[in-house]
């Protein structure tokens, strides 16, 4: 008896010690999933589901009070695109998800597209970040410094190519030094000589996913880690081309995929698959150049899916600027 005893009350110390271990476990997957989901906008939030379950006046805060500017070559239309053709998705997405890139008009978004590199010294090609890897840092600053862009309060620059760039060296000190002077509390806001009223909201990005090259030292994968983390510890927000691209719409991952979609361990193009088996105006729908402009593929796109997901990620992120929480 004293046996029998002995064994059940070692089996419920062992259960407890378990329970405990699964129990910590979970939390600590929490907290990642948490973290994930605060600052970066990857492929987890990237979807039609997600921005529906984003509460309505945190997209109409954002849509009435952001003035974004954007700039980007190419593979940067991918966002531009897929925010031009949302607002002609669903029923009140007109209202819902209004935008104008020319002039500001009442109740929709402001979105300054490919506006910031005239500001670039002659000589300088400051397209995006892939061209030149500091240039953006003083282009931005006179652009932001010139009272016709006083109510910018949100930029962005995309990556054409990130594989081979230094992140680390360039990029991120150049980020984290528009952040000190211009965010809130920076060294340029203020009301004196040569200073602006509205703080700005910087979104980092990471780069597009190339075909059969996106791991090892300075590849895509790689580099997306290191912005990634970079935001996390710094809580920046920061669209991740790179986790969408390498992501089907089930979430399973493809190292060798491109920004299209095609993955030979897939066998094809997961994204073609997937617009051809759902229906236009219900499931995904069709970017454009310019708002209520001509349908167009996201650049280097086959198919509409991943211009789609960035632009649902970038209003993911909008909608935390203008004080969502990110829970759902």
């Amino acid at each position: 008896m004293k046996k029998i005893t002995f064994v059940l009350i070692n089996l419920f110390i062992i259960s407890v010690v378990f329970a405990g271990c699964k129990t910590e476990n979970k939390t600590v997957n929490k907290i990642k999933n948490k973290n994930a989901g605060t600052y970066i906008a990857d492929y987890t939030v990237a979807k039609d589901s997600i921005l529906r379950a984003i509460p309505k006046q945190y997209i109409d805060l954002a849509r009435t009070t952001l003035h974004i500017a954007y700039q980007h070559t190419s593979h940067g239309t991918q966002v531009a695109r897929g925010i031009f053709g949302l607002q002609d998705f669903k029923d009140g997405d007109d209202v819902l998800f209004g935008i104008t890139d020319k002039a500001q008009e009442t109740n929709k978004l402001d979105f300054n597209d490919l506006v910031i590199k005239s500001y670039a010294a002659p000589g300088i090609d400051a397209s995006d970040l892939s061209r030149n890897e500091t240039a953006f840092i003083q282009s931005t600053r006179d652009f932001l410094d010139d009272p016709a862009n006083s109510e910018i309060n949100v930029v962005m620059w995309s990556w054409c190519n990130i594989a081979g760039h230094h992140v680390a060296q360039n990029y991120l000190p150049g980020m984290d030094s528009l952040i000190t002077e211009y965010s809130t509390g920076g060294t340029k806001i203020g009301t004196g000589e040569g200073q602006r009223q509205n703080p700005v909201t910087f979104i980092f990005m990471t780069g597009h996913a190339n075909v059969g090259d996106n791991v090892g030292d300075g590849k895509p994968k790689n580099q997306a880690e290191l912005i990634i983390s970079h935001c996390l510890k710094n809580k920046q927000f920061c669209l991740d081309y790179c986790s969408i691209d390498i992501h089907d719409m089930k979430d399973n991952y493809w190292e060798d995929t491109g920004d299209d979609g095609n993955s030979s361990a897939y066998g094809g193009n997961f994204y073609i698959d997937w617009q051809n088996s759902h229906q236009l105006g219900v499931d995904w729908y069709e970017n454009k150049k310019s708002p209520n402009g001509e349908v167009i593929f996201g650049a280097h796109n086959s198919q509409h899916i991943t211009a789609n997901r960035k632009a649902f990620a970038m209003w993911w992120i909008l909608a935390r600027i203008a004080g969502w929480d990110g829970k759902i």
